[in-house]
């Protein structure tokens, strides 16, 4: 199985939002979204939009919200 996590992540490395589902379109719509979010001053200041894959529910931050 693979899980998509999308996480916003401020400039000290900290996790702001997480969204984490099985569907890889959505999570690509996600991570769009989360990209343009952020304001330039948000990125020239070092905030992130990262998606990754991971193969299991528990490596997913408890944060998160998980869409079927």
């Amino acid at each position: 199985m693979t899980i998509w996590v999308n996480e916003q992540l401020d400039p000290s490395g900290l996790l702001y939002s997480c969204i984490a589902c099985c569907d890889e379109q959505q999570a690509q719509d996600c991570h769009e979204s989360f990209e343009q979010n952020l304001t330039d001053e948000q990125k020239s200041a070092g905030w992130v939009a990262r998606l990754r894959t991971v193969s299991s529910w528990d490596e997913v931050p408890v944060n998160a919200l998980k869409l079927n």
